[in-house]
């Protein structure tokens, strides 16, 4: 199995080095042939805007969402959260994703950039508390039937907002383990991706 990280903008070494060590094996892609080399896709973080636009530049908006909506499994996280949302408020109005995931995210709801945080997440997957890194992050205003949310902020005054979602084979996060040196988030994808290619 192999998993592609898309390379327009963002933190793709990272989540490259994270599935590598969580036991995959994992490429940078950014071009329609490359997508269809690959199993299982995961967008990072970066600016969610700017990779609208350059999802729409290099040919990988529809061919994304033809993956996808073909069951793909795919991970998001923060600006990838974004991307895989069928609804954004506070986004541009020219801004697309790809969707997939039936809820409706704030941009920016914890902040800007000087605002971003760590904090304990509890992870419905998990038995101890994720270590979480937020960086101008997203949260979930809304979920349809099919969402499950799996976790939640604990503390502060954005505490009980959604920022773990799981849809079929969609995953997002707000946050970015990617950062943290905990591969539970990417072990857990990468066995998401197994059981849906093997299956």
């Amino acid at each position: 199995m192999k998993i592609g990280v898309l390379a327009l903008q963002g933190d793709v070494r990272e989540h490259v080095g994270a599935l590598t060590s969580g036991g995959a094996s994992a490429t940078a892609i950014r071009r329609p042939s490359e997508l269809d080399e690959v199993d299982a896709l995961v967008i990072p973080g970066g600016e969610s805007t700017t990779m609208s636009k350059l999802a729409i530049e290099f040919g990988m908006l529809d061919p994304v969402r033809k993956r996808i909506a073909g069951g793909m499994p795919v991970y998001g996280s923060c600006a990838g959260m974004i991307m895989l949302a069928d609804r954004v408020l506070d986004g541009r109005p020219d801004q697309q994703t790809f969707g997939g995931i039936d809820m409706t995210v704030r941009r920016n709801a914890f902040g800007r950039q000087v605002d971003s945080f760590e904090g304990e997440v509890g992870l419905t997957p998990f038995e101890e508390p994720f270590h979480a890194v937020f960086i101008r992050a997203p949260w979930v205003e809304s979920v349809g039937q099919d969402v499950e949310a799996l976790g939640r902020v604990t503390d502060g005054a954005a505490a009980g907002r959604i920022v773990a979602v799981r849809q079929g084979n969609l995953l997002a996060t707000a946050f970015h383990p990617e950062l943290t040196g905990d591969l539970r988030v990417h072990r857990y994808f990468v066995e998401m991706a197994r059981a849906a290619v093997d299956g």
